[in-house]
C-alpha cells in the first residue's frame, strides 16, 4: 500500500519543524484541489501520511507548508513581506512506488528538499 509522507526540520535552529501547518494539494490543470491538511508534531512530522489507501494515486501534487507563521510564532523577526512565507514544492508521484517521503529543510531565507526514503 502507498503512502506519502513528510517532515520539516529547521536549519536556522537545528531542530525539527513543529506546530508548521503542512497542506497537499492534487494539481489537475491549473486548479488545486486539497487533499490532505496537518500539523506537524514535535518531531517535525505529521502523525499520519497525507496520502495514502485509495487516495494513493500517480499524479502532480503540490505541498505548501506554512514557514512565516512558524517562524514568526518562534519570535523570529522576519522582513515584511517575508522572503519566505508559504514554501510550495510542486513535485510528481508515480503510484507505482511504495512510499514517497518529501522532507523539508528550511530557515528564514533558503529551503531545500529531496525524495526521501
Amino acid at each position: 500500500m502507498g503512502r506519502l509522507t513528510t517532515h520539516v526540520l529547521d536549519a536556522a535552529h537545528g531542530c525539527p519543524g513543529s506546530a508548521i501547518q503542512v497542506e497537499l494539494y492534487r494539481v489537475e490543470g491549473a486548479q488545486l484541489t486539497l487533499v490532505a491538511s496537518a500539523v506537524t508534531n514535535s518531531d517535525g512530522r505529521c502523525d499520519a501520511p497525507l496520502l495514502q489507501g485509495d487516495d494513493y494515486r500517480s499524479g502532480v501534487y503540490q505541498l505548501q507548508f506554512g514557514a512565516g507563521d512558524y517562524y514568526r510564532a518562534r519570535g523570529v523577526q522576519l522582513p515584511e513581506p517575508a522572503f519566505l512565507d508559504v514554501v510550495v514544492l510542486r513535485f510528481g508521484i508515480s503510484a507505482e512506488q511504495d512510499h514517497y517521503h518529501v522532507p523539508l529543510l528550511i530557515s528564514p531565507y533558503s529551503y531545500s528538499t529531496y525524495r526521501g526514503s
